[in-house]
Order: C-alpha cells, then sequence, then structure tokens
C-alpha cells in the first residue's frame, strides 16, 4: 500500500527517575535527509539511533529529538568550586582595587567561564536498549500517520487515472472526423491552385501516407498500458519513485495524443488529460 512521506511520530517512556521522549518529523524529501537531536545522555548511541532511522522510514526530510525530563533527584551538572573560589578571590581584588561599591560576587560567578562541570552519566545496556526500543516505537507511530496519508493518496490516485481512463475512451468518436477535415482541407487546397494536373493515384497514397501519420492507435495502446501499469504498481511497498518514473511516460503518450490531434474536441479532452495527471504529479512527490 502507498505510504505519505510526510507524518509525526512520538513515544515517550520513564527509565530510574528518567522521563524520556521521542519524537519524529517527516517532510518529502527524494532521499533520506537525517538531522538529529539527542539530549547528551544518549549522544554515543547516535550511529544505531541513524540506522533504525533508516530501516524503518527509509526517506524523507526527518527530524529526530530525544529529550529527557528528569523526575528532580538527578542532575547532570555541579559547580566548580576550587575554580569558582579562585574567581572570587580575583573579582574581590579588583573590586577593592577600583574602590568599588559591588558585593554581589555569586551572580557574576555563576556567569563566568567553565564554572560549572558537566558530569555525564554513563548509561547501562539495559537504558540503551530501552532508548533503541523507543526510538523504534516512534518510527512506528510516524508510519501509522504515514500509512493513513497514504489511503488518501490512493484515493487521489485512483480518482485520477480513471478520469485520464474516461477521456481516453472518448478519443475515438473523434478521429474519422479529424481525418476527414484533413483530407477534405488538402484537396480543397489543391482544387484552388490554377491549371495545375492532379494525379489522384498518387493524391491518394499521399493522403493515404500523411493519415497514417497521424495515427494515434500506438500511443492509445501504450497510455493504457500505462495506467494499468500504475494501478498495478500502487499497490506495491516504496513505490512513489516508481510511480514518478510512470506518471512520465503517461506525459509523454498525452502530449503525443495532443500533437497528433489535429481536432478541437480531443485536444479538450487532451487538455483534460494533462489536469489529471498534473494533480497526480503534485502527489507524487510526497508519496513514499
Amino acid at each position: 500500500m502507498l505510504l505519505s512521506m510526510t507524518g509525526f511520530g512520538k513515544a515517550s517512556g520513564s527509565f530510574e527517575g528518567k522521563k524520556v521522549t521521542v519524537e519524529v518529523r517527516s517532510l518529502n524529501s527524494k532521499t533520506l535527509d537525517l538531522n538529529l537531536r539527542i539530549a547528551s545522555t544518549y549522544r554515543e548511541l547516535e550511529p544505531q539511533i541513524r540506522n533504525i532511522i533508516s530501516a524503518e522510514l527509509d526517506r524523507g526530510k526527518i527530524d529526530v529529538n530525544i529529550n529527557i525530563d528528569s523526575s528532580g533527584d538527578t542532575k547532570n551538572f555541579s559547580i566548580n568550586k576550587d575554580l569558582a573560589k579562585a574567581y572570587y578571590q580575583d573579582l574581590k581584588a579588583v573590586n577593592s582595587l577600583i574602590d568599588g561599591t559591588t558585593e554581589d560576587y555569586l551572580a557574576l560567578l555563576l556567569r563566568m567561564p567553565e564554572i560549572y562541570n558537566n558530569e555525564r552519566e554513563e548509561i547501562g545496556d539495559e537504558e540503551k536498549q530501552w532508548i533503541l526500543r523507543l526510538s523504534i516505537d516512534a518510527c512506528n507511530s510516524l508510519n501509522e500517520f504515514r500509512r493513513q496519508e497514504g489511503l488518501a493518496l490512493e484515493n487521489e490516485f485512483n480518482q485520477r487515472i480513471g478520469e485520464i481512463k474516461s477521456l481516453l475512451e472518448k478519443v475515438p468518436k473523434y478521429e474519422q472526423e479529424r481525418i476527414d477535415i484533413v483530407r477534405a482541407r488538402i484537396k480543397k487546397g489543391l482544387e484552388d491552385l490554377q491549371n495545375i494536373q492532379i494525379d489522384n493515384n498518387r493524391l491518394e497514397q499521399e493522403l493515404i501516407f500523411y493519415i497514417e501519420k497521424l495515427d494515434i492507435s500506438e500511443e492509445k495502446m501504450r497510455l493504457r498500458n500505462h495506467l494499468d501499469y500504475y494501478l498495478e504498481t500502487m499497490i506495491l511497498p516504496k513505490s512513489g519513485k516508481k510511480l514518478g518514473f510512470i506518471s512520465q511516460e503517461i506525459g509523454r503518450e498525452i502530449n503525443t495524443l495532443g500533437s497528433k490531434s489535429n481536432q478541437a474536441d480531443m485536444q479538450k479532452l487532451v487538455v483534460d488529460m494533462k489536469d489529471s495527471l498534473e494533480k497526480i504529479k503534485e502527489q507524487i512527490l510526497n508519496t513514499l
């Protein structure tokens, strides 16, 4: 079945006092364009998380956020007390030197460089596996969103392909009329010429040759085949790129019909076919 490339997925859970949320957003893209923002605690898992996203989501412009909301009994930083003491002594000395009156040293200290020690928390194998499973759950959530959007895409494509087929079925009733018009136009042009001897046999041969160039039997057959192939391909997994190629072939046959039409009503049919095809192409960009 079809999948949309756009979607949103989320999974959250708690592990030893930490609440972790994994959010995944996806937009359309020809390739995998992956952007990860991971809490520093789990930064070492980035390669594995990338592999999971690649395998589960295939392609798209994908943003992944992994955030930690601690329950309050943990912290990942501390104040460098030795450095704070050294800063304090220097600030106090400078303050005395310039005869300043400021004594609010704490506010200044907390803004000084390297005043905080980052205490990177070591995580065990159990927590690592838990985070990876949470990432898979978020991907599954996004894929479910994609499936729901894919149903709408499938309905859209079925409707547009049906429109093109219906228009194609109307083409034959104008074919003979356009040939008669071409034949009459050529004969009238020759009759308007004066003092010209016409070889009717040669004229008929030339007419047949000219009319054969306007024959659209092959174009109609190929267009039908492409339309059927499009519907067959829709049910295959991850068929968006292939559907794009098929739509290009459909467009070529429709364009050839237009160039050979030479009849106003047939040209209107071709314009309507192009309109339906354009709607298909717009949606293919968002199809996985």
